[in-house]
């Protein structure tokens, strides 16, 4: 791991003076903080950066009559604090290009990326740079955001590119495992420099077989593979067959898919590790399409640790998804919806509106039927616009006049409804997806239109009450003010118990602290055996006769494991509370188990309150 070496004894009695400044300060908060910067200059006319000053106070804390380390002080001097205000650190990684079941006419086709992510989004341009290895993204990320000053004891590993559920079983298996790796290493042991002479061998061999060299430069790889872009208007090869032929077949050749391959025990043994490491995995993403979920698929992604999927719904008119050549029709997004809710998962969806075939009208009645249809009910939704991409073949229907981007006001209207439509158990992750204007052919280029959509409710008067929208975030409160509140709503597997704790506010809905997704599937209550075609028991055996909690998220800057929050909302026990409340309801209806769908690194926690381990889950009995 890199180390940050201390500055001149000068600039070290600068640093020592600005601490101890800060140190005594009855209140802290941005505007001091920058005017005593000012006061110690690092130099004539030059300032301490936020990295500099991060990296020096965790040197000097404890020395030179400093305090001890001050979390107050750190989260004074955090870059970018938004990143962990949702109480766990998100760490993003992408797996390699790799061919995609997918015939999809909106999707970009840039084959340095896996399918529908591009090279100049800020995700991809880290993976590439780390040959979209998993230790390296995993490893390099975590630095990167504790040199920044932010708290990495809780991470989220958010898995994205291609259909995850394509890529081969012993792949899957590997980049999981390498990111538990990394994770269970940072700060102790630093296998980077092994990894990449692995990745030096490999390109050695490569130009041996003279097949594309792997780079972790991408104006280098930019260059070399300028010639094999795909021109989304003349569509002489596919990206399946492009990337076969960059990527793929050499790997084959040249046995080095061998390399990136593992089994179960070995992955099993790192998630062990993990249960007590110091950063610990607390939630698993995988991204995939509904077509590719089964009952075997979801086994699968639960026991590489997999807690949330992020699926692409598109669209729920199978007409639309027929003009667009998604490849699956709505039956199967409802299948798939209710296989992940009987295992637990949450459901992270993905919705796009201005696709080829709809219209503003026909996308409000689509989007309301997400929430009003109980096959769907997403946790959580990306919402994508459709963007006219050059590598996509929607450019040829752009060209001939058979699909336009929506006007700025259609734009605004669309995305304004949607928001305000939007119930307060789901949270909005995005929305208008981080594309960069130069990758825009035609429409809207801002990346801020959700701030636009905000301001304008704003000025009309109409209301957000999305989970992202009342996260409580840094204002403080008192444990006086906090309200239980219940929500419930019927899925297609039984009733939804939506249980959070708020703070209320005069003017606007009221702020959430905690929450608890309770599932109670209907044919475990009393008896009653659920309706259709996938019978009365649940396909994982070890479920039967559970209520599920599906997830437990306590807001607010993150806090190391084992620290109080004071006036924060994580470890003031407010999780507690809601595992109570969920027995509670849950006994009453009738139910013998508890189930909890835990991630790896939340297990010690779930032990804690009472919950012993199954299989693929935790159980806390009700009897």
């Amino acid at each position: 791991m890199t180390s940050y070496h201390l500055p001149s004894q000068e600039q070290q009695d600068k640093l020592v003076s600005l601490f101890k400044e800060l140190e005594g300060m009855p209140v802290l908060n941005k505007k001091k903080l920058a005017q005593v910067v000012k006061r110690y200059p690092k130099s004539p006319g030059k300032l301490f950066t936020k990295y500099e000053l991060i990296a020096a106070y965790r040197k000097l804390a404890g020395t030179n009559e400093l305090k001890k380390e001050q979390s107050e002080i750190i989260a004074l001097l955090r870059k970018k604090p938004i990143r962990t205000s949702s109480g766990v650190t998100p760490v993003t990684v992408l797996t390699k290009p790799f061919p995609c079941p997918g015939k999809c006419i909106f999707c970009p086709s840039d084959i340095r990326m896996p399918k529908s992510y591009l090279a100049d989004e800020p995700g991809a341009q880290r993976a590439e740079r780390n040959y979209f290895d998993p230790y390296l993204q995993t490893y390099n990320r975590l630095q990167a955001l504790k040199e920044i000053g932010h708290n990495i004891d809780k991470a989220e590993l958010i898995v994205l590119g291609g259909t995850w559920s394509y890529y081969p079983e012993s792949y899957q298996i590997w980049f999981i495992k390498e990111c538990f790796r990394a994770l269970n290493e940072f700060g102790k042991l630093d296998g980077r420099d092994e990894v990449l002479a692995g990745y030096a061998q490999m390109n050695l061999d490569l130009e041996k077989m003279k097949a594309h060299v792997l780079s972790s430069d991408p104006v280098e790889n930019k260059q070399k593979l300028e010639s094999k872009n795909i021109d989304g208007q003349n569509l002489e090869k596919t990206y399946n067959q492009a990337v076969s032929e960059v990527y793929t077949a050499p790997e084959r050749l040249g046995g080095f898919d061998k390399y990136q391959a593992a089994g179960w025990n070995e992955l099993e043994e790192l998630q062990k590790i993990n249960e007590t490491a110091a950063q610990r995995c607390v939630g698993l993403v995988v991204e995939t399409r509904p077509d590719n979920i089964s009952e075997a698929e979801v086994i699968r992604i639960r026991r590489l640790g997999a807690t949330k999927t992020q699926l692409g719904f598109q669209s729920l008119n199978d007409q639309v998804l027929v003009k667009n050549k998604r490849g699956h029709d709505v039956a199967a997004t409802r299948r798939a919806v209710k296989l992940l809710r009987l295992a637990g998962f949450k459901i992270h969806a993905h919705w796009m509106a201005n696709l080829y075939g709809s219209n503003v009208e026909e996308d409000k009645k689509d989007y309301d039927k997400l929430f009003n249809d109980q096959d769907f009910k997403p946790d959580e939704l990306k919402i994508y616009p459709c963007s006219l991409l050059s590598s996509a073949e929607l450019m040829q229907y752009y060209q001939d006049g058979r699909w336009q981007p929506y006007s700025y006001e259609e734009l605004l209207e669309v995305l304004s409804y949607t928001m305000i439509n939007t119930p307060q158990y789901c949270r909005l992750t995005r929305v208008v997806r981080d594309i960069p204007s130069t990758d825009i052919v035609e429409g809207n280029k801002k990346t801020n239109f959700r701030q636009i959509a905000q301001q304008h409710l704003d000025k009309i008067g109409s209301q957000v009450s999305d989970i992202r929208a009342r996260e409580i975030r840094n204002q403080e409160f008192t444990e006086n003010e906090v309200k239980l509140t219940e929500v419930t709503y019927q899925t297609s597997i039984g009733e939804e118990k939506f249980l959070q704790f708020v703070v209320p506010q005069v003017d606007s809905p009221a702020k959430i602290v905690a929450f608890l997704r309770l599932s109670l599937p209907s044919d475990k209550v009393n008896g009653k055996a659920r309706e259709g075609a996938l019978g009365q028991k649940p396909f994982i055996e070890e479920l039967e006769k559970s209520a599920m909690i599906r997830e437990i998220h306590v807001y607010g800057q993150a806090v190391k494991i084992g620290n109080k929050g004071q006036k924060r909302p994580q470890h003031l026990g407010f999780g507690t509370k809601l595992i109570q409340r969920a027995q509670e309801i849950s006994r009453k209806a009738g139910y013998q188990k508890l189930a909890v769908i835990s991630g790896i690194g939340t297990k010690e926690y779930y032990r804690k309150k009472g919950f012993t381990d199954g299989k693929l889950y935790q159980f806390m009995n009700l009897s």
